[in-house]
C-alpha cells in the first residue's frame, strides 16, 4: 500500500494571519493616512515625510503588538501544559476518564473509549491530553517571534506601495490614483491570501477592498473638512 501524504492548510495559520494582518493594514492605513493629509492641501515633502513616519511606526506597532499579544498565548499555552501535568501526576485515574468521556462523546462506545485512552495514554500521556482536552498542537502553537516578524515585514511591504506612488504621482492626481491603486493592491492581497488558505477568491477580496474604500472615503473627508496642512 502506498502511503497517503496530505498536506493540510491549518499549518500556515500562525504566519498567515499576521502576515495578511500586515499587509492590509499597511496598504490601508498608509494609503489614509497620505490620502488624508493630501486632501488637508499639504506639499508633497509633507506628505511623503508623514507616509515615511506612518510607515516606520506602523511596522514597530504591528511587531511589538503581535509579539506580546501572541506571547500572551504563549503564557496561557505553558500554564495549561503545567496544569495538565501536575493532574497527570497527582490523579491520573481522574485524567483517564476524562479522555475517555471524550471520546465517548466522538462517538465512541465506553469500552472503546477506555481502551483507546489507555493506549494513547500509554503512549504519550501529555500530549494526547494537551491535544484532545484542550485543542494544543504543535501545528496550531503560539509563536511570538514569527508572528512579530510576519507582520513587520507584511506591513513594511503593504505600506512601500502606497508611499511609492507618492514620488511618482503629481499632486493633483495623488488622491484618485492612490485610492484606485490602494483598491487595486487590496485586492490582490484577497487573491493571494485567499490562494494560500484555500478560502473563497471573491469573498476574500471583497471584504479587503470594502474596508479599505470606507478608510479612504473617511480620512479624505476629514482632510477636506478641517481643510488645513498638518
Amino acid at each position: 500500500m502506498h502511503r497517503h501524504a496530505e498536506r493540510h492548510l491549518v499549518s500556515r495559520i500562525g504566519w498567515l494571519r499576521a502576515s495578511v494582518l500586515g499587509a492590509n493594514d499597511g496598504i490601508v492605513s498608509t494609503a489614509s493616512l497620505i490620502v488624508g493629509v493630501a486632501a488637508a492641501g499639504s506639499g508633497g515633502q509633507t506628505i511623503l515625510l508623514t507616509g515615511v513616519a506612518g510607515l516606520v511606526a506602523g511596522a514597530m506597532s504591528m511587531a511589538a503588538g503581535e509579539y506580546v499579544s501572541v506571547s500572551s498565548q504563549a503564557d496561557t499555552e505553558k500554564a495549561d501544559r503545567a496544569k495538565e501535568e501536575r493532574e497527570l501526576a497527582t490523579t491520573p485515574a481522574a485524567e483517564r476518564e476524562e479522555l475517555a468521556r471524550i471520546y465517548q462523546g466522538r462517538g465512541l462506545d465506553r469500552a472503546l473509549a477506555e481502551q483507546v485512552a489507555d493506549q494513547l495514554t500509554a503512549r504519550d500521556a501529555l500530549g494526547t491530553h494537551l491535544r484532545d482536552e484542550l485543542g494544543l498542537s504543535e501545528t496550531i502553537t503560539a509563536q511570538p517571534i514569527q508572528a512579530a516578524l510576519s507582520s513587520a515585514g507584511s506591513f513594511a511591504v503593504g505600506a512601500a506601495l502606497p508611499l511609492l506612488l507618492v514620488v511618482v504621482v503629481p499632486g493633483r492626481s495623488l488622491i484618485p490614483v492612490i485610492a484606485v491603486a490602494s483598491l487595486v493592491f487590496l485586492a490582490l492581497l484577497g487573491v493571494v491570501s485567499a490562494r494560500v488558505s484555500g478560502t473563497n477568491v471573491w469573498r476574500a477580496t471583497l471584504r479587503v477592498t470594502f474596508w479599505g474604500s470606507i478608510a479612504f472615503a473617511l480620512t479624505a473627508g476629514i482632510g477636506r473638512l478641517f481643510g488645513a496642512a498638518v
